[in-house]
């Protein structure tokens, strides 16, 4: 009994430490989630933890960031032109346009990379695999200005085409090196059996390595739209600052102001940009854990 008591008191113990750590890890997101329900007035005036004793919200900030705010100015000949501020709908479509194929093309290509690298013998092909095992220590930021000048010889600069490609590339070895880690654990003998019955490589692709693996696409899935979704300098570098292509990060970057004097906006845009990427979480997440284990353990 006293053993069991003991082992009990550990347990409530480490619960409560656990319970104060994801207390003090949030603890930023609630002050920003505070902050975005407050008035520019009381955002500058007092501190987000006042609000115990001054419950003053507002939904502003979110109307001004979703719908826009009407503001006046004077002509040079003295007329008075009434105008809307720009809202984060566009830029929030064009991320959703960005995202879904940097998300998808680098997946469908993993795959068949994966699968080769995996299963079909070809001359070079540990060469080839310690290659793109190798680009994933790479930093990205060394092939900006390389790319981008191709991309002013190929006019695609300031094109969706040209981020999608700059995504491909950039996130294709860790999808690759992550696939190819679940694809080897799948028993050969399901192979065999398929090549038996007459299917291709292709067939055998398509009808048992890509349902077999979704627990690693999900988890592929996951990193690369995070990664895409908020990314500022690769929108920045290829996109360039034409509203009509501008991303979300870059609406919310000019939404401060020139002065940072708008940044109270910055916290009911951020939370406004999260909605997103946390569904694509918690629909993804039953596979995350798998597919992050994926070959770990063999055998």
């Amino acid at each position: 009994m006293a053993a069991k008591e003991e082992k009990e008191n550990k347990s409530v113990a480490v619960t409560i430490i656990l319970l104060v750590l994801c207390l003090a890890w949030s603890l930023p997101t609630i002050g920003l989630l505070i902050t975005s329900f407050r008035s520019r007035d009381d955002v500058y005036r007092t501190g987000w933890w006042t609000v115990v004793r001054e419950a003053n919200f507002t939904t502003s900030n979110y109307r001004q960031v979703l719908v826009g705010k009407d503001f006046t100015y004077v002509e040079a000949d003295g007329t008075k032109v009434t105008a809307r501020s720009e809202n984060l709908v566009r830029a929030f479509l064009n991320s959703v346009t960005v995202t879904i194929p940097a998300v998808v093309i680098p997946i469908l290509i993993a795959a068949f990379a994966a699968y080769g690298f995996a299963w079909i013998d070809f001359p070079g092909r540990k060469i080839f695999f310690t290659i793109v095992v190798a680009l994933l220590v790479v930093p990205l930021q060394i092939a900006l200005i390389p790319i981008l000048r191709d991309y002013l010889k190929l006019q695609i600069t300031g094109t969706f085409l040209a981020i999608w490609l700059a995504h491909t590339g950039f996130g294709l070895p860790l999808a690759i090196y992550l696939l190819f880690n679940y694809v080897c654990t799948i028993p050969r003998s399901i192979l065999e059996s398929a090549f038996i019955d007459g299917y291709t490589h292709f067939w055998i692709f398509i009808y048992l390595i890509l349902p077999l693996s979704v627990p690693a696409l999900a988890s592929f899935a996951i990193f690369q739209f995070v990664w895409v979704w908020n990314d500022l300098l690769v929108a920045m570098v290829f996109l360039g600052t034409e509203p009509s292509v501008a991303v979300l990060t870059q609406r919310l970057l000019n939404m401060i102001g020139t002065r940072g004097q708008d940044w109270h906006l910055l916290t009911a845009g951020a939370f406004v940009s999260m909605i997103l990427p946390l569904l694509i979480f918690f629909a993804l997440q039953r596979f995350f854990v798998r597919g992050l284990l994926a070959g770990s353990i063999k055998g």
